[in-house]
């Protein structure tokens, strides 16, 4: 356990009393030359590195034009200012979405706007200093970029855009976060985040094979580049090492094994996850996202299934086709891409699965709606898909499902602490406390309706929930897949 104050979960929720800088020592791992290079950035601050970023900054004005509406169009009302998981968990007023867009406006104001230039303190225009500079690694890294306060801001202003572009001028002038790049650098050179080489890959899914034969008693098959499968399965690596993420993995095996599905996973593109959207870098988001392509290419796929995880189907369904696309070669009756949920649920509906649900009666379960697939993304073809879907998933796998405050939930959801690139031990603080909002409202599901275990259908809410949730007195093992009630609750026979 880290040496801080875990916050205290209250009977009702409310607003902290502010805390000016206590958070200001929070901030990751720089990320060293090795990290960089890959990515194309320089590996350490550079001398000119002011003008660089002012230069940067006014790369991405002309390249995004949101950028600029969201820098331009903040009135200071208000709304946003109690709706970040950062703010309520720390106090700290810099974690207020508002405060922490300033950090980049008030530099925007001073170079590119005209009072800036020449009245900068009547409008709170800053020079880029180092001071300045520290405190965007500081606070632009205590951002999940979830978007939970542009769902209340009257003009839409999105958080996570600032959070990424602030993120991206820190790269270009070397100050690059170690956890992130990282990462990046390992899926250029072996494919995945984990660093997991083609062997190790079979090794594990021919492992599975062996553990679900020995519990099921059917050859369930966990293909590896496979040519001429007609599904090509893309998920987060945390699936094949981790568990409940590995549980989940066994879920799609045995969804596809009782649709009879030809499917495969490549060792090329065997990561879902695309780390380049939190660091800013949509040169590194298409590079990463080529990969899914040349393997769908590669092993003559007809579609591309995404498994479980949050921000991988926010990349996938808002980027994929404008970052790698066309993919006018896969088959048009199938969308582009497709959801692992959608692909589970279409089957229920049409009768397709066997399913006992008793299998999964001794857990009470709720749902927490993932940031990026709850605030980016769609599944299926009705509005709200996302939230629908899902829990279709759950109760047609169980029997007890219990939602929690509608206030928590769908478009409203809180973050689970960990996105945005903060899933590192160096950032712990700031994790445990940006849970308390999620944790708060499980707390109350478990109160009401003795709930028993938290579903999810992101890899890092899963492993972010796993690591936090025991400094709010709950245990590791309560959070679990979807596709993990799934692989329990299916009934598998030797014909299929």
């Amino acid at each position: 356990m880290a040496n801080f104050e875990t916050p205290e979960i209250k009977e009702y929720p409310t607003i902290p009393l502010i805390k000016e800088g206590v958070m200001a020592h929070s901030k990751p791992f720089i990320s060293k030359d090795a990290f960089q290079q890959p990515l194309g950035f320089p590996g350490e601050l550079l001398d000119n590195w002011q003008d660089v970023a002012i230069e940067k900054m006014g790369e991405m004005l002309g390249k995004y034009r949101g950028l600029q509406v969201f820098l331009d169009s903040c009135v200071k009302c208000g709304a946003c200012t109690d709706k970040c998981h950062y703010f309520l968990g720390t106090s700290d007023p810099k974690n207020m979405p508002v405060a922490r867009q300033d950090l980049l406006r008030k530099v925007y104001r001073r170079y590119f706007t005209f009072a800036g230039k020449y009245f900068p303190k009547l409008v709170g225009a800053v020079d880029m200093t180092k001071e300045v500079l520290d405190d965007w690694y500081s606070y632009f890294h205590q951002c999940s970029q979830c978007r939970r306060c542009s769902v209340y801001c009257p003009y839409g202003i999105d958080t996570a855009e600032i959070s990424m572009a602030a993120r991206e001028i820190m790269d270009a002038v070397g100050v690059g976060q170690k956890y992130c790049n990282e990462i990046i650098a390992k899926v250029y050179k072996i494919g995945n985040n984990l660093g997991l080489p083609e062997p190790a890959l079979r090794d594990t899914l021919e492992g599975l094979e062996e553990d679900v034969l020995e519990d099921t008693g059917v050859a369930v098959k966990y293909p590896l580049d496979v040519k001429g499968a007609d599904i090509l399965l893309v998920t987060p690596s945390a699936d094949f090492f981790a568990e409940p993420h590995v549980d989940g993995l066994i879920g799609y095996g045995k969804v596809f094994h009782a649709a009879g599905a030809s499917w495969t996973i490549s060792s090329h593109a065997s990561e879902a996850a695309n780390f380049g959207m939190f660091i800013g870098s949509y040169e590194n988001m298409r590079k990463v996202a080529l990969r899914i392509r040349e393997a769908a290419l590669d092993l003559g796929v007809k579609r591309i299934i995404f498994g479980e995880c949050g921000h991988a189907w926010r990349v996938a369904y808002s980027f994929l086709n404008t970052l790698a696309g066309p993919f006018d070669f896969l088959d048009p009756r199938y969308p582009v891409p497709q959801h692992i949920c959608e692909y589970t649920y279409d089957l229920l509906k049409r009768g397709a699965l066997t399913m006992d649900k008793s299998a999964n009666d001794h857990m009470r379960l709720t749902f927490h709606d993932s940031c990026n697939v709850a605030r980016a993304s769609r599944m299926g073809d009705l509005p709200g898909g996302q939230f629908v879907i899902p829990r279709e998933v759950i109760k047609a796998s169980c029997n007890h499902f219990y939602d929690m405050n509608a206030d928590t939930i769908h478009e409203g959801t809180f973050c689970c602490g960990g996105g945005g690139g903060l899933l590192t031990d160096d950032l712990m603080e700031i994790r445990v406390k940006g849970a308390l909002p999620r944790m708060s409202a499980l707390k109350q599901v478990v109160e009401e309706h003795g709930v028993t275990h938290l579903a999810a259908i992101c890899a890092i809410c899963k492993s972010q929930f796993s690591k936090v949730m025991p400094y709010y007195g709950f245990q590791m093992s309560q959070i679990v897949s979807v596709h993990q009630l799934v692989s329990n609750a299916i009934v598998l026979n030797d014909k299929q």
